[in-house]
């Protein structure tokens, strides 16, 4: 039952929780089981199988379409994973259109695996205003990110969704980097929404987990058989642990957009970077945009260094609060090398293309004190 608040905060802490039966914890438990004993054959309570169904896993996905104001909900063992069972609606001799600044991982996805089963990907420019230009007899989805990873275009998502409604095609946007507190694509026309749970709604660095919310009754039939065939589900524990972390979901969040929204201003004026990239930067060229789009602008800025790559290694070591690596969204900061380490499997002509460059590099901002955060990059642009 969804909670009659419209509230994130009180949503984040109540979505999907609902006190024990047996014996009233307050917390929902933790069914570490792989099956479920029946009452005669075929005759199964709620559950028959682990890859089915869970109850700590049914919890989460509760909790994980209040917070996308959606129908249904299926959780995932990553991002991936949620990509794929996404993906696998299409049938060959499709073509889908792209956001040509995708997650490497997405991309990799696509041309590597989907495309040898006779499926179409296209990737181009979304931002473009003749948009409705590249749609084909045979589109059947589009696929967007905004905003994107790593450059953090902004695509506007009911404009979007407008025109692939006009040819029959399904809009799906990851919706990662802004988080349900920031922006809520199905609201603004969109048929699918996912996540990586791995980073903000998990937000801790220690699970891996994918989702998927849509309000569509037959699409959702689809994916819920995909979910039990293929199996790429949660395990109980991991259920839990992004249970959990949905409870401070919205705190977490204000926080890294405070923090990422005061360090990409004084970013801004250090010469280390010839380019700071941020949506809630009056210099973003789709600022406009975002205060349109987006309730707060999250927690990613993306810079260039000016300079080469011996430069930008040289920053990053210098870093102490800022650890290299990749993923993003958790309580702690994270800097990452797109070129060689998120965006490597990106062919490198449109790696180029882009701008994905030697000198560019993508800040995850954490929920440490601003002050500190600010300090450590001024620290490492004076070597």
């Amino acid at each position: 039952m969804k909670h009659k608040s419209k509230n994130f905060e009180t949503i984040c802490v109540h979505a999907g929780n609902k006190p024990e039966e047996l014996t009233g914890a307050i917390m929902t438990p933790i069914f570490q089981t792989s099956t479920y004993v029946q009452d005669s054959p075929g005759n199964p309570k709620l559950y028959d199988y682990a890859r089915a169904g869970n109850p700590t896993r049914t919890a989460l996905e509760t909790a994980l379409a209040e917070l996308e104001n959606c129908k249904y909900a299926f959780s995932f063992s990553s991002g991936l994973a949620a990509v794929g069972a996404v993906a696998q609606l299409l049938s060959p001799g499709d073509h889908v259109l792209v956001c040509d600044d995708v997650y490497g991982g997405t991309g990799r996805l696509f041309r590597k695996i989907f495309s040898k089963y006779k499926i179409d990907f296209e990737f181009i420019d979304m931002t473009n205003n003749k948009f409705d230009s590249f749609f084909k007899k045979n589109t059947r989805m589009v696929w967007l990110e905004s905003p994107t990873n790593p450059l953090l275009k902004l695509i506007d998502i009911e404009k979007i969704s407008t025109i692939a409604k006009q040819f029959n095609a399904i809009t799906v946007v990851d919706n990662t980097f802004a988080s349900p507190i920031f922006q809520n694509p199905i609201d603004l026309g969109a048929d699918i929404v996912l996540h990586s749970t791995t980073k903000y709604i998990g937000g801790h660095s220690d699970i891996i987990g994918g989702c998927v919310m849509l309000n569509k009754n037959e699409i959702a039939e689809q994916l819920k058989f995909l979910q039990f065939a293929a199996g790429s589900v949660n395990g109980p524990m991991d259920a839990f642990l992004i249970l959990r972390s949905i409870k401070t979901l919205s705190l977490r969040m204000i926080k890294h957009y405070e923090n990422a929204q005061f360090i990409a201003h004084e970013m801004e004026k250090l010469k280390i970077f010839s380019e700071v990239i941020y949506p809630g930067l009056k210099s973003h060229p789709q600022y406009s945009l975002a205060k349109k789009q987006m309730k707060g602008f999250s927690g990613i800025i993306t810079a260039r260094i000016d300079g080469d790559f011996e430069k930008v290694k040289k920053f990053l070591s210098k870093l102490k609060y800022f650890s290299l690596a990749e993923s993003l969204g958790g309580v702690e900061s994270l800097v990452n090398h797109p070129e060689t380490m998120t965006h490597a499997s990106v062919p490198p002509d449109h790696r180029k293309k882009l701008g994905i460059t030697s000198n560019l590099i993508r800040f995850s901002v954490g929920i440490e004190n601003s002050e500190d955060l600010i300090e450590d990059i001024k620290r490492a642009a004076n070597f």
